[in-house]
């Protein structure tokens, strides 16, 4: 595990009680459901910069010859259409 390193965060007051509350509700320490809230972001953050990313290239490379292969499209559709309706 990669050392641990400290990081103060000022709270509002009623941000803090809460925070407290809820811990002492689900009897774990506030530090770890603030490390989990700050992780839980963090892969968010990460998640939504890919998505935008993506999308970027997908607007950038429309049309080109790095867009969709019109024959694997076609054979896509071909393959859903064909499996529409049906349970495995």
């Amino acid at each position: 595990m990669a050392a641990a390193r400290n990081f103060h965060v000022p709270l509002p007051e009623s941000t803090y009680r809460e925070l407290r509350e809820i811990a002492e509700q689900l009897h774990r320490p506030a530090t770890q459901l603030g490390r989990e809230a700050i992780e839980s972001w963090l892969k968010e953050a990460r998640r939504a910069s890919i998505a935008e990313a993506i999308q970027a290239y997908a607007e950038q490379a429309a049309g080109t010859a790095a867009d969709l292969d019109e024959a694997l499209e076609n054979a896509s559709i071909e393959y859903l259409e064909s499996t529409e309706g049906r349970e495995d």
